[in-house]
């Protein structure tokens, strides 16, 4: 998701859950993203993974972005939309359980994201993962087209 303030784009970005990424801030940002299996369509798959993650239907007409291939192997396809979150919006994300402390036996649920925020893309440059900074620069081509 962006959104157009004046002249500034800003970008939807969101922060994993869980305690492995708690402490962690530039370069651990990332686009809405999930698995897929095989023969699935894959806009509608990006379409149900922002709604599962954010917590809101997503409206609009959908940019392509292309396809890219992150540090440790995944291939991840993406979509571009104009939109925006209500004033009051916190997001409500699906979980996910994990043995937590590790080795402890116990296990304990996280949210797949704790936080969705619009950054300026300028910033959005520096919190996403490196690997997903050329989808900012394809969204900024299209739009200039």
């Amino acid at each position: 998701m962006f959104r157009r303030n004046a002249a500034l784009l800003e970008v939807l970005l969101v922060h994993p859950g869980g305690p492995f990424f708690q402490r962690k801030d530039d370069g651990a940002w990332t686009i809405t993203k999930g698995e897929i299996v095989p023969g699935e369509d894959l806009l509608r798959r990006a379409q149900v993974e922002f709604e599962e993650e954010v917590g809101v239907k997503p409206p609009g007409n959908w940019i392509p972005l292309g396809s890219i291939k992150q540090k440790g192997g995944k291939t991840v396809h993406a979509w571009a939309f104009e939109g925006d979150l209500p004033g009051s919006f916190k997001p409500k994300s699906n979980t996910f359980e994990m043995e937590w402390p590790p080795h402890s036996g116990k296990r304990r649920s996280f949210p797949e994201i704790d936080q969705a925020i619009f950054f300026p893309e300028k910033i959005a440059r520096r919190k996403i993962n490196p690997a997903q900074v050329v989808l900012l620069d394809r969204l900024r081509a299209a739009l200039e087209r």
